[in-house]
């Protein structure tokens, strides 16, 4: 079994101290600018939209005890009135522990998505791609807080926004909907425009695809399922101390990019294309052979791309990481590339994945057309 010593109380006190103060206010200076994030839509908010400083993923599963058809038409409801609520056309006053009466200002954005389960226990039909993601070499999953039947990805500005979205949907909820777990995820301060750092202290995000890309390789294009997504999430441990034992040269190798400026090995600037052909003069690979970033390349899986938004936690002094979020119009890419990862990412021996979900992005609401219409 893989063991991860204690982090040295310094490293773990700046690590809480980051998630406080990235989720505590107004950390990016930005937020003025910034439009707010519009519920109706096509497609639904917080997947191409720049990410804000925090994260709260909630887990529902469909509460026991019901028939198939009084579950169905349960969270049929729940779906038409957390429409309404996040849409803006039923209120929720403020309370003490929250709502969504300050949600614009802080830039809330709600994404609900469904997993495999749900379509079967419900009698809907099933989007085309949604199916349990296999178990990969090294995994270490915990059940308690992996999977689920309804996950609603939350983002706003601070973290209280996010707490109080979340008891707004639990009320509606009422109990067609048991909440199974939730998790806080928050990013350091950065400017407009730049790319977070995750605990390693490498930028994480570069190379998304960005415009017209990501729409060709996030979001379903045509049939039942168009305008929706595929979400995969992994919570994944990182010994922040044994990483940042080696020598810098060392991590570099690792993933595949220095770790000053996120430059790819070889190259001269952070957008450069990943030159996976590169040599040095004795032969060997520029960019390693079992470098990160090589592994997890569009060329092995024909050029399709996910679009990665994800963020930092940090429990206590030996379980901090990275929450992976990933979107994508197919969710078996990821699969390809976490087998690589898996077997062969250099990384592998300083991360752990102790949790997992995969779910259908659901397309947009409307007024008159709630979440979830194309599944019933």
């Amino acid at each position: 079994m893989r063991t991860f010593s204690r982090r040295r109380m310094l490293a773990t006190t700046a690590s809480a101290a980051l998630s406080v103060s990235a989720c505590s206010g107004d950390v990016r200076s930005d937020n003025k600018d910034r439009p707010r994030p519009s519920f109706y839509g096509v497609r639904q908010a917080g997947v191409t939209s720049p990410a804000p400083s925090c994260v709260l993923l909630v887990s529902y599963d469909i509460a026991p005890g019901a028939t198939k058809s009084v579950a169905r038409q349960a969270v049929r409801d729940v779906f038409a009135r957390w429409t309404r609520l996040l849409g803006g056309t039923e209120s929720e006053h403020a309370s003490p522990d929250g709502g969504l009466t300050t949600a614009a200002a802080s830039h809330l954005s709600a994404t609900v998505a469904v997993g495999p389960r749900l379509p079967d226990r419900l009698g809907l039909r099933r989007p085309s791609l949604l199916r349990p993601l296999p178990t990969f070499a090294g995994d270490q999953l915990r059940p308690g807080i992996s999977d689920g039947d309804v996950l609603v990805q939350l983002c706003a500005d601070d973290q209280w926004t996010c707490v109080g979205a979340a008891a707004a949907l639990d009320r509606a909820a009422a109990s067609a909907l048991t909440p199974r777990w939730r998790q806080h995820g928050f990013l350091p301060p950065t400017s407009p425009g730049e790319v977070p750092r995750n605990l390693f202290g490498f930028l994480d995000g570069t190379g998304n695809p960005a415009g017209q890309e990501a729409n060709r390789h996030v979001y379903v294009s045509n049939g039942a399922d168009a305008q929706g997504s595929y979400l995969v999430y992994r919570r994944i441990r990182m010994d922040v101390d044994a990483f940042g034992k080696l020598a810098v040269a060392q991590q570099d190798r690792a993933i595949g990019r220095r770790r000053s400026d996120g430059v790819p090995l070889g190259g001269s600037r952070a957008s450069d294309a990943i030159n996976l052909f590169a040599k040095t003069p004795d032969g060997q690979y520029v960019v390693p052979a079992d470098a990160h970033v090589r592994l997890a390349h569009p060329r092995l899986d024909g050029g399709a791309q996910m679009l990665r938004r994800g963020y930092s936690y940090a429990a206590d002094a030996d379980d901090q990481g990275l929450l992976f979020l990933a979107f994508m119009k197919d969710p078996g890419l990821f699969v390809r590339v976490q087998e690589r990862l898996a077997t062969a990412d250099a990384l592998s021996r300083f991360t752990l994945h102790t949790a997992s979900a995969v779910a259908f992005v659901l397309p947009g609401a409307r007024p008159g057309l709630p979440l979830g219409a194309s599944l019933w």
